[in-house]
């Protein structure tokens, strides 16, 4: 790791785990965090929860879990040129989505749908849930007992009424104040690896065309660029030499912009982080054009017909799967059983949530194909 930034998050200005333990022996407290998230059944479970595409759909797609690992490895990049705590930016990336339904935002939206009367549901919170409660793989706490700064960085957003009822780690969105600089730079790493490895799914699935993206500047314009370092360039390395580009457009973009916004700032310490604006950042003369690419993306890609053939059908099943258990909460395994004795919604709602796509789909036959007994 690189020397630390006054600024930057380290074990001597941390705010520490809910639960104290031991200091770690060969390792710093952000790689026991990291190292955590990484062996937890959430993450594992994210190899088979959609990114874009539905797992079954093709096997080169990304995942939840590739798309993972991608934030991780940018996020872990910039961290490191910014002079920031390389460690627990990992940690943010690799558990941001944690909590996810299956069958991606359209799994979200039709478990907020199905829990409007009893609190919504968010995946974000989700998220922290996971970390908080509902990983059993300790004996002296539930949850991963990570630190507050890898906990507020999962937090990305979150509405006044959930934050009042969060403690501690609810009150920056109460006082208008930020989180650290990895936590900033998680959000944004996402945004980078979504953005252009979805060009990549789509164009691989071909819901999309090279022709269509020439109306997109960012990429038209990169592409040109390999064209001429490369004459006769086609298929998939053409592609791939185009988005490396663009990530590294948007990476260094970020880099310079947000070093700007440290000095404008006048930035010394973690505490003037956090009452700051917001620091990480593109720059201004990026950003309408990640605004055109995001828009291409939604009404050709993510509002495609296909895709949104099957977005309506994950709907279906997070629907009836949520009525079929609130209807008889006995058809939930014991654990969940116990859990709604207390809060039937919530638990339904950890039930489903946890689920993989094959597991909520096979789920569903279970309940409701004639035939399907086990």
């Amino acid at each position: 790791m690189t020397q630390l930034a006054p600024y930057a998050v380290c074990e001597a200005n941390s705010r520490g785990r809910q639960v104290a333990e031991p200091a770690p022996l060969a390792r710093c407290e952000f790689q026991r965090d990291r190292d955590r998230i990484v062996h937890c059944t959430a993450f594992r479970r994210l190899e088979y929860k959609t990114q874009v595409f539905v797992n079954h759909e093709g096997d080169l797609f990304r995942t939840r879990l590739t798309h993972s690992i991608e934030v991780a490895q940018i996020t872990r990049s910039i961290a490191r040129a910014l002079h920031l705590n390389e460690d627990l930016a990992e940690a943010v990336a690799l558990s941001h989505d944690l909590g996810h339904t299956p069958f991606g935002h359209a799994g979200q939206e039709a478990l907020n749908t199905c829990m409007k009367d009893f609190g919504g549901f968010e995946h974000n919170l989700q998220s922290l849930r996971t970390v908080d409660v509902l990983e059993e793989s300790y004996a002296e706490f539930n949850g991963l007992n990570l630190l507050h700064e890898t906990r507020e960085g999962i937090l990305k957003h979150c509405s006044h009424k959930n934050a009042e009822g969060l403690g501690e780690i609810g009150r920056r969105f109460l006082e208008g104040h930020q989180p650290s600089l990895e936590a900033q730079l998680a959000n944004l790493a996402d945004e980078i690896a979504y953005n252009n490895h979805d060009i990549d799914d789509g164009l691989r699935s071909g819901l999309i065309t090279l022709e269509q993206l020439d109306a997109v500047p960012i990429f038209a314009r990169n592409r040109q660029i390999v064209e001429r370092a490369y004459p006769g360039l086609a298929g998939r390395r053409l592609i791939h030499e185009t988005i490396r580009r663009m990530i590294n457009l948007m990476a260094v973009d970020l880099i310079d912009r947000t070093r700007a916004n440290i000095l404008e700032a006048q930035v010394g310490s973690l505490d003037d982080v956090r009452v700051a604006p917001r620091l990480v950042a593109y720059s201004a003369e990026l950003l309408p054009e990640l605004r055109v690419l995001k828009g291409f993306l939604r009404e050709n890609l993510y509002h495609h017909y296909q895709v949104l053939r099957m977005t309506d059908k994950a709907r279906r099943i997070i629907q009836d799967l949520f009525a079929a258990f609130m209807n008889d909460p006995r058809l939930l395994p014991p654990q969940y059983q116990q859990m709604a004795r207390s809060d039937k919604p919530r638990a339904i709602a950890d039930y489903i949530a946890g689920m993989t796509d094959r597991y909520a789909m096979k789920e569903h036959r279970r309940l409701y194909a004639v035939g399907e007994i086990y």
